[in-house]
């Protein structure tokens, strides 16, 4: 039998450790209260996409779409992870849902929403989806709604991608492009006004995509068979890229740096120049290409017959369509901001 005195030193314990458990669990939870969940939201189009576009406009919803992650088409415009997933897991939060199935996941709204929708710019383009503008005031309307409180905002990053649909949309509908200086000022004074307005409606830190190198794009380096990139569509770039970062300089005078453009293009030349540094062999060469020129990737004939051609294996590819990076290509760009230390501006 247990004698009196050690029961009573048992019970002491006991209740010691009961206290300490409790008090544990309480400044876990005020911890919590302190630091509620960090929220991303993403505005933009194919590359930040991860599932807006409408299954109907775009082969980003058929196979082979998705085949590394998550291994089915899903909407995201590559073979498996995109630049809101790696920019979600830099901020330690999983990725956001999609505006359009928001209401089918309820529980992940916590963590922000990607507004992005693949084909759309900062104007109108030739793809039927909201442009930056409406992406926004999606935004606001969730925010009058009571769906994201300002307390909400205070502990949030907005993710702005502009990769280029403007610039092709307007060299598409225009005969010269002697106008295409005036129009990348347009573009970057809406993006400016963008970004303000994300600014206005509460958000903590804003970063902007600088734009990637157009002309090594394999839509563009199909010209001289995946061999080389475009001298004078990187010009384009550049004049783009000038006038983004003065503005976002000047968006910081007012707004205590709050803004950060993200340096694609050096980022993405990096990864392209020292491919093998990255497991990178095909660095211009796509991945995922249509059989012909009457075909893309993810094309069907009739009768339903695959005409495309996938390489061997896409983590050894920049490139998985004549756009878009692979999983790879965006993972080897994620690693080179980090090691730029571009991605500082968004910790908080």
């Amino acid at each position: 039998m247990m004698d009196s005195s050690l029961k009573k030193q048992l019970f002491s314990l006991l209740s010691l450790l009961l206290i300490l458990l409790l008090s544990g669990q309480r400044e876990r939870v005020q911890a919590e209260a302190v630091q509620p969940t960090k929220k991303l939201f993403v505005f933009g189009d194919s590359y930040a996409d991860t599932g807006n576009i409408r299954k109907s406009l775009s082969n980003s919803w058929k196979d082979p779409y998705g085949i590394t992650f998550p291994g089915k088409p899903a909407g995201r415009f590559s073979d498996g992870r995109v630049l809101t997933d790696y920019i979600a897991k830099y901020l330690g939060v999983k990725t956001p849902v999609p505006y359009r199935v928001r209401k089918l996941m309820p529980k992940q709204v916590k963590y922000g929403m990607n507004f992005a929708v693949g084909g759309t710019g900062v104007f109108d383009t030739s793809t039927p989806g909201p442009n930056m503008t409406t992406q926004i005031q999606l935004f606001q309307q969730l925010i009058h709604d009571g769906i994201y409180t300002a307390s909400d905002l205070t502990n949030s990053v907005a993710l702005v991608s502009v990769a280029g649909n403007d610039y092709s949309h307007h060299l598409a509908t225009h005969a010269s492009p002697q106008g295409l200086p005036l129009f990348v000022a347009s573009v970057v004074n809406q993006t400016s006004m963008n970004l303000m307005r994300i600014k206005e409606l509460g958000v903590k830190k804003i970063i902007v995509g600088g734009l990637q190198p157009l002309g090594c794009l394999p839509q563009v380096t199909a010209l001289s068979s995946f061999q080389q990139c475009n001298a004078s569509s990187n010009t384009l770039v550049a004049l783009h890229n000038n006038l983004l970062n003065q503005a976002v300089t000047k968006l910081n005078q007012s707004w205590s740096s709050s803004f950060a453009v993200l340096d694609l293009y050096n980022s993405f030349m990096s990864v392209l120049n020292h491919p093998t540094t990255h497991n990178i062999q095909n660095q211009l060469r796509p991945c995922c290409v249509g059989v012909n020129r009457n075909y893309s990737c993810g094309s069907v004939d009739q009768n339903n017959v695959k005409m495309y051609r996938v390489c061997d294996d896409p983590k050894s590819a920049f490139f998985w369509d004549l756009v878009h990076p692979t999983q790879a290509g965006w993972h080897a760009v994620y690693n080179k901001l980090r090691t730029m230390n571009a991605l500082e501006a968004i910790q908080f």
